[in-house]
């Protein structure tokens, strides 16, 4: 039996590096991290091969002397924790094991400088043999240099992925952090990925501008800003609009204390807050960032200190929660304006390429429209483009109804261009909305049937509609169990009006089958709502008068959420007369 032995002290480092530097990435993040301890108010990063073969990272901050340099490579060694106080830590970093494990894995080589200092001083480490500190020729401030990175551990090099991969990793690290500190330049450099260089910000910057070199200029034009607090915890940043949505979560950032996490509690928290607006299986973008005292949050659960720990779990969901629906709801009729970009450019490929002649006369053309309407057009069309202009609806923001196509879009004139709404995804949003009013009011009004309706159902339907049987009693729609295999429907929801009871039932069933085992209570009647909501909307195929449209246009303006459908996608899209011009070659 061998004895017991105390591991050899570089090995320990290299068995530390494994846990806090899995990959170049990790050990970016350190680097990056330090130096915004370090006050530093610029940063640049330099990679070659992903990092595996080169990490450079130079920063302006504070720099050290030759003792602290020394001391900065042994373990356990740091200048964050001078109060020795785990439950208030105010630093990114703090543990003392980044560079002495990345020193016991590379080559580490380390030139820093006071700032007013009179030199600076230099340091290597080479696979956990330490040099000597030696004068040196640089600028204020600290430049780390990581070279062949695992070439200590070669059998952890087989581990990581592709250069670009890994290069793409350290691109979303940096930019991570960038976020949470708009008020430092930072530039990043490598092979396999889009480099950049941001300016820092003036310090009263909101910092909307930096998430939107991040995030891009969608997000830009469609962010909602989040601010709001509840005792000792605040919350600002910003959230996309509904219909600014992706496949999966990698656009949403979210931060504590400056610290990017990635936090299941959080994560819940933004789709409970999205769940009205967004099907499960997407996601919105957003940047959030919390502050809090540090004693009420653990980040020291994770060796990567990318998971952190709430005193009160519970405040910091129903926070994030509250606001981002407050945001969502303030945003009233709002959708995308991605939605119209997409419309024209598709637009574009069907456009002829060549201007008409500039003497051309479209009176005189053969095809000109007698007035006051379009030949062929049908009488509610031709009667609202002839509408007089007395109570014109323009200057609103989803303008004033002027077509139906299709019996299914309403086009409207606006002051910006023209708006185009598809007429049943919009109103089964205001359904919706209006039902979710009257459940928040109070019992809702159920209309009996003269007739009671019998329907015939399996056992699983049975058994999901007897399990919210209450819930939906609330809401106008009365049902009883009738014999062994049978529902009868005495009422059905007021608001509803006159609709045909078995298939409303029976699209029920099926919602709540689909979801039975997955969903609370609460997202079983959302998705009850919704499917009332589906049922007494206007149809695709309907034609509606010139009044219902502006009716309709009204009502969107002035209902939250109606931006979008039940279902995500926008309810209405704006071309402007700008993009529409230059179409056509008139511009």
């Amino acid at each position: 039996m061998n004895k017991v032995r105390r591991l050899d002290p570089v090995l320990i480092d290299q068995i530390a590096a494994v846990e806090v530097i899995e990959r170049p990435a990790a050990a970016v993040k350190e680097l990056v991290e330090n130096a915004l301890d370090a006050g530093a108010t610029s940063i640049e990063v330099v990679i070659e091969a992903g990092g595996k073969r080169l990490i450079r990272v130079s920063d302006d901050g504070a720099g050290m002397d030759a003792a602290d340099l020394a001391l900065a490579v042994e373990r356990h060694a740091t200048s964050k924790l001078s109060h020795g106080d785990l439950q208030r830590l105010t630093t990114l970093g703090f543990r003392g094991e980044a560079l002495p494990s990345i020193g016991a894995v590379a080559r580490l080589d380390i030139a820093t400088r006071q700032h007013g200092g009179a030199q600076g001083h230099s340091l290597v480490v080479d696979c956990g043999i330490k040099g000597r500190v030696m004068p040196t020729s640089t600028t204020p401030g600290t430049r780390v240099e990581i070279r062949d990175l695992f070439a200590g551990v070669p059998a952890r090099l087989k581990f990581l992925k592709s250069d670009r991969a890994e290069a793409l990793a350290v691109a979303e690290a940096v930019k991570r952090l960038a976020m949470a500190h708009p008020g430092v330049r930072f530039a990043l450099h490598g092979e396999g990925i889009q480099g950049f260089d941001w300016q820092g910000f003036a310090p009263d910057s909101d910092g909307l501008e930096r998430l939107g070199q991040i995030l891009g200029a969608d997000f830009l034009d469609n962010a909602l800003e989040v601010n709001a607090a509840r005792e000792s915890v605040s919350l600002a940043g910003f959230c996309g609009l509904p219909t600014l949505h992706r496949g999966n979560a990698q656009l949403q950032f979210l931060h504590v204390n400056g610290r990017p996490v990635r936090d299941r509690l959080l994560q819940g928290a933004v789709r409970a807050a999205y769940m009205d607006y967004l099907p499960s299986d997407r996601h919105p973008l957003l940047a959030l960032f919390i502050s809090c005292d540090p004693a009420l949050v653990d980040v020291n659960v994770h060796p990567a200190k990318s998971e952190v720990r709430f005193a009160d779990p519970g405040l910091v969901r129903g926070l994030i929660v509250g606001a981002l629906k407050a945001a969502l709801s303030g945003a009233l009729h709002r959708a995308t304006t991605t939605g119209g970009a997409r419309a024209l450019g598709r637009l574009a490929a069907y456009a002829p390429q060549s201007k008409p002649p500039g003497n051309w006369d479209w009176q005189a053309s053969p095809a000109a429209p007698a007035a006051p309407g379009f030949a062929g057009m049908s009488e509610p069309m031709a009667r609202a483009f002839a509408g007089p202009d007395a109570d014109d609806a323009s200057e609103a923001p989803l303008g004033a109804a002027r077509a139906q196509i299709h019996d299914a879009f309403i086009l409207a004139q606006s002051r910006r261009g023209l708006v185009v709404v598809d007429q049943h995804a919009a109103h089964e949003r205001l359904v919706y909305e209006r039902l979710k009013k009257a459940r928040a009011d109070g019992p809702a009004a159920g209309q009996g049937l003269l007739m009671p309706a019998i329907i015939d159902f399996d056992d699983a339907a049975l058994v999901a509609l007897e399990g919210v049987q209450a819930e939906l009693g609330s809401l106008g729609l009365a049902l009883e169990r009738f014999g062994p295999g049978a529902i009868l429907v005495r009422s059905t929801p007021a608001v509803l009006g006159d609709i045909n009871p078995e298939a409303l039932v029976r699209d029920l069933a099926d919602t709540l089958l689909e979801g039975a085992r997955t969903m609370a209570l609460e997202q079983k009647i959302d998705h009850v709502l919704k499917t009332f909501a589906c049922h007494h909307s206007v149809r695709a195929g309907r034609r509606m008068r010139l009044e219902e449209m502006n009716a309709l246009l009204r009502e969107m303006e002035a209902t939250p959420g109606s931006g979008q459908c039940n279902h995500g996608r926008p309810t209405w899209i704006e071309l402007p007369l700008a993009d529409l011009e230059a179409l056509f070659g008139r511009k």
